[in-house]
């Protein structure tokens, strides 16, 4: 049987396809993890690296670039000694919040069935 409705949602994604554009501003290997960390809040560079432990330094910096490029978050330098680096979220970074929730919630999903298959 034929499921008519996620059906025309595939025929809707043509070029350019709004699935790509989203994967691509939020689809790097810690990108959707960063911006989660930075919801609601600003953190600097060492408080990032120590919530997302498994990035290296030079991966954190490439992907918080990337999402800097792409306006989806804020990168402010303090002209102080130590140099002190914050990062938030922009407006459009925080437009992201529900389909982080999503993710959050249908993850959980995932988790909770895995547990019920580890008995």
């Amino acid at each position: 049987m034929k499921d008519n409705h996620s059906s025309a949602n595939q025929d809707d994604c043509r070029c350019p396809c709004p699935i790509e554009t989203s994967l691509n501003l939020i689809g790097g290997k810690y990108k959707a993890l960063i911006l989660w960390k930075l919801m609601n809040r600003t953190l600097r560079f060492s408080e990032l690296r120590k919530q997302v432990p498994k990035a290296t330094p030079k991966m954190l910096t490439q992907q918080l670039r990337e999402l800097e490029q792409d306006g989806l978050v804020l990168r402010q330098v303090y002209a102080v000694v130590p140099p002190k680096v914050e990062y938030s979220l922009t407006t459009k970074g925080q437009s992201l919040e529900p389909v982080l929730q999503a993710l959050c919630s249908w993850g959980m999903t995932c988790l909770n069935k895995a547990g019920e298959h580890a008995d």
